[in-house]
């Protein structure tokens, strides 16, 4: 069984299914469903659809560098059948499989990692612009408490500025 890759969204094309174009030059476009079809007809590009797997990795959501995914590069090289060999590469695919996975989870991890720091910042410039409304509410014995200590500073500054005089 052979699973084909969609020209525009890059997602998988099961036998029996999904839309093939053939150009006038002989290139095939394979389409795994009428929306990526569509959108191919009006010449939009993969790489700005959001959609897409090729906007995905364009604009750094998904791991686009690795070398993990050159074992899913399609080779056409004729090999003759080797049991042994085989074996070694359903383990090795097997491998490649774990290996992808966590990195591409460490990825993500780290690209979240960045947007918590932001949201920390905006959070904390929220804080600082609406401190007013977090401090604690002064009673009216605290305000009575503190103008009876201005008047009473205001007082001995006079009574400090009257004994210069003298």
């Amino acid at each position: 069984m052979r699973v084909e890759k969609c020209y525009f969204c890059s997602s998988n094309i099961y036998p029996g299914h999904g839309i093939n174009f053939v150009r006038n030059d002989c290139k095939m476009f394979r389409f795994c469903r009428s929306k990526c079809h569509k959108a191919f007809k009006m010449k939009r590009n993969p790489r700005k659809v959001k959609w897409t797997k090729a906007f995905r990795k364009s604009h750094g959501k998904e791991l686009a560098i690795d070398s993990t995914f050159d074992l899913e590069k399609r080779q056409n090289v004729p090999v003759k059948y080797n049991r042994e060999l085989w074996q070694n590469t359903v383990h090795a695919m097997k491998r490649i499989q774990e290996i992808r996975s966590r990195r591409q989870n460490q990825f993500i991890k780290q690209r979240l990692r960045a947007g918590k720091r932001l949201e920390l910042k905006d959070d904390e410039k929220e804080v600082e612009k609406h401190l007013h409304l977090i401090e604690p509410k002064v009673t009216e014995e605290q305000v009575m408490a503190a103008a009876v200590a201005k008047t009473k500073q205001k007082l001995r500054q006079k009574e400090v500025e009257t004994m210069e005089m003298d």
